[in-house]
């Protein structure tokens, strides 16, 4: 008679317990974001008081949604991501969200366009520590077969602060002016920042082999050796083009809706939030779990289903930007937001897989600029712009916004391309 094997007990409740600290570093992130997204939406949800207390154009409201924020996120992304790669992600991610924390908070102070303008882009600098060291801490603590869904559940802190910026922001400022909004949204993410940096440990930097991390190559060199790899800038280029579209419709969407159906500002942005924020959070979700399934058969799939995804999602927000009324929209927003909230994940997981430990971070912040200069700094202010050169008001903004919305097909047309070299691309890094 042969005796059973007795299971390594302290092995099983050592692996419980790294797996408890993934889903809490997952857990606290995610609560991160949604305040590093919650903020951004303040501005398109007050958009119409803030224009009337401090006289400002529609011009100069994309500035404040796009280039004012955007630009110098963009610009601090890089070298805060290699901070984050040579030293710890965990402090440069909660360092950056008392930063922005601290900034939104002074922007509920300003007195002009100006000053707010000012204070966006402190908000801007300190958000700029968030995204990529987010997503490089998550790929340590998840294997690869994973990472479709955690991605996903992160992703969620996009609709959670969408939603807690179109439902939240207005509400708070009916009852407590507009300046309330920004204060407590900053206070709160200040707060989580503060758990997050005591309560988080920080994983292995290599957990698969267990030798030391390697020396990060230099900025420039790290640039040149992404962009060779076709699958990389197609991969790039295609989510720029899809944060174009999608940001030139959902930052200007309640003031399109104000203006085209006759409603208040805060039944449009809770209408909005509510509406395309519940489907988008079920979006994101699905594709996670749907894009971790599809990459057990084929590692093409989750670049496919992103191209599928965002050419449809593409033709949904265009119907709802024309729709007749406010009624028709809150159908539209059902398989807009159900597309529109989960296109990203097969490029985002598929991105990790052609990226080497010693410029993760790196590479998603190369990734991330590219990104955001075509999303945040051109998408809002596009449109602000088209619509006064289209002559503003409800049908100008309505065919700024159907303009903006159109790079979203090439963007999928991108994706699929993708598909076909990541394979190769995977191999070679």
């Amino acid at each position: 008679m042969t005796s059973r094997p007795i299971p390594n007990s302290v092995s099983l409740d050592a692996s419980r317990n790294q797996v408890s600290k993934a889903w809490y570093a997952l857990a606290i992130l995610l609560i991160i974001y949604t305040f590093n997204y919650a903020d951004r939406y303040l501005i398109a949800s007050l958009a119409e008081p803030l224009k009337l207390e401090l006289g400002l154009s529609d011009s100069f409201v994309g500035v404040l949604m796009g280039p004012a924020f955007a630009v110098l996120y963009t610009i601090f992304s890089i070298p805060l991501a290699r901070l984050a790669d040579r030293t710890s992600r965990l402090a440069v991610i909660c360092g950056g969200c008392v930063i922005w924390s601290a900034f939104t908070i002074l922007s509920g102070m300003a007195t002009d366009g100006w000053t707010l303008a000012l204070m966006r882009i402190g908000v801007g600098i300190g958000e700029a520590a968030f995204v990529a060291p987010a997503y490089a801490l998550l790929a340590d603590y998840f294997a690869p077969n994973r990472r479709g869904m955690a991605f996903a559940l992160f992703g969620l802190g996009i609709y959670f602060g969408q939603m807690g910026g179109y439902i939240a922001g207005p509400a708070i400022a009916a009852t407590e002016g507009w300046r309330a909004a920004f204060v407590w949204v900053g206070a709160l993410g200040a707060l989580f920042a503060v758990i997050g940096y005591f309560t988080v440990r920080e994983p292995s930097r290599d957990t698969s082999t267990g030798t030391a991390k390697p020396a990060a190559p230099p900025v420039l060199a790290t640039v040149a050796a992404l962009w060779r790899r076709p699958t990389y800038w197609r991969m790039n280029i295609g989510v720029a083009l899809g944060s174009f579209s999608g940001l030139a419709f959902g930052m200007w969407a309640p003031t399109l809706f104000v203006r085209n159906f006759d409603v208040s500002l805060a039944e449009a942005s809770s209408k909005f939030g509510s509406a395309f924020g519940v489907a988008g959070l079920i979006g994101m979700f699905l594709f996670g779990a749907l894009s971790d399934r599809l990459t057990a058969r084929d590692i093409n799939w989750p670049l496919r289903l992103s191209a599928i995804a965002l050419l449809s999602a593409t033709i949904a927000v265009s119907c709802a930007t024309v729709a007749p009324s406010m009624d028709v929209v809150l159908m539209i927003a059902i398989p807009s937001g159900l597309l529109g909230g989960g296109w990203v994940i097969g490029a985002l997981s598929s991105l990790q897989r052609i990226l080497d430990d010693s410029i993760r971070s790196t590479g998603v912040a190369i990734f991330n600029f590219v990104t955001t200069f075509a999303g945040l700094v051109f998408g809002p202010f596009a449109v602000g712009v088209l619509s006064d050169a289209l002559g503003g008001g409800a049908d100008g903004l309505q065919n700024a916004v159907l303009l903006a919305i159109s790079p979203g097909v090439i963007g999928a047309w991108l994706f699929w391309s993708a598909s076909r070299t990541l394979k190769q691309d995977v191999t070679e890094a």
